[in-house]
């Protein structure tokens, strides 16, 4: 059983199809439908039944699917505790993170980071939340940075800063000046948020507005759902409505006086950031470097918030 037939099985798993697999393993269909056959030779069982287009586990698959987990994240820990023997701080971190973050001061660490290990490949993944998890448990990636606890018993969460959340609006908005805004005034106006998720359990900026407007007025308010921060940003520029974002991601804007922020009555928002990693997993010394200076980053933000 070598290590690139589980992480064969596993791709074609998460992407629902060997076709797909293929692409996202860069590796021509015919080699993953050698690697599946002869997995299913060694275990004695078919592990996908074909369905439409996709794939389905089997029965055999399904009771394979943890082990299989398992198997790979052990086997990369052992390859990469060895490597790291004669290696130092060198080769290769995962990194994965909430795509919202990618926009708020988190890039200029990473910069920093890879200037100051031109040894290192740092790879970057972005998922939601519950994605960035999934991605560090599965050993897809070595530390993961997300909104809220991770209460997985094989992750470990290190909160890190509150991101704040601002309310902003264009320059010429009729409630930009105004004092002591309440969730009325400020429920008459479209406000632009993200998507609902289906299947995440906690959705921070939805949650946020939420606390903000009051649970009865988001029946009455419109509500512009945007998929993209950067997008966010532009309409609110533009004067398509109102968003509550996070200030680290909206600092040029601001600066610049492309928009501005509302006074709120008494509220003040933020979003916990958490430094996730597996339990028992392998972190190098590139790994480790990284997670220190995520850290120290971070904590550095949160005492000038």
């Amino acid at each position: 059983m070598e290590v690139d037939q589980i992480a064969t099985f596993l791709a074609i798993e998460r992407y629902g199809g060997f076709t797909r697999a293929s692409e996202a393993l860069h590796v021509s269909q015919p080699a993953i439908s050698r690697r599946i056959r002869l997995l299913e030779q060694e275990l004695g069982a078919p592990l996908f039944e074909r369905v439409g287009r996709g794939v389905l586990l089997t029965e055999a698959g399904q009771a394979f699917l943890p082990y299989a987990e398992t198997l790979l994240t052990v086997m990369r820990d052992s390859l990469g505790s060895v490597r790291e023997l004669s290696g130092g701080r060198t080769g290769q971190v995962v990194l994965a993170f909430v795509g919202t973050l990618a926009s708020t001061s988190l890039t200029r660490g990473l910069r920093s980071f890879r200037i100051g290990h031109p040894g290192v490949r740092l790879r970057i993944r972005t998922a939601t939340s519950d994605g960035v998890s999934d991605l560090v448990r599965r050993g897809e990636a070595v530390l993961g940075l997300r909104y809220d606890d991770d209460n997985h018993p094989d992750i470990i969460s290190t909160k890190t800063y509150d991101e704040e959340l601002v309310a902003v609006a264009a320059p010429d908005h009729p409630l930009v000046g105004g004092h002591h805004l309440d969730p009325r005034r400020l429920a008459e106006h479209p406000w632009i948020t993200f998507p609902p998720r289906p299947g995440e359990a906690r959705q921070p900026y939805a949650d946020a507005l939420e606390r903000l407007l009051g649970r009865d007025a988001l029946t009455t308010t419109e509500i512009v759902p945007i998929d993209s921060l950067t997008a966010q940003i532009k309409m609110v520029e533009a004067g398509f409505g109102l968003a509550l974002l996070p200030r680290s991601g909206v600092e040029d804007e601001l600066g610049s006086g492309r928009v501005r922020i509302l006074d709120l009555a008494d509220a003040a928002f933020s979003i916990p950031v958490v430094l996730i990693q597996r339990r028992h997993g392998f972190l190098s010394g590139a790994a480790k470097a990284l997670r220190d200076l995520l850290l120290k980053r971070d904590q550095s933000a949160s005492g000038t918030g």
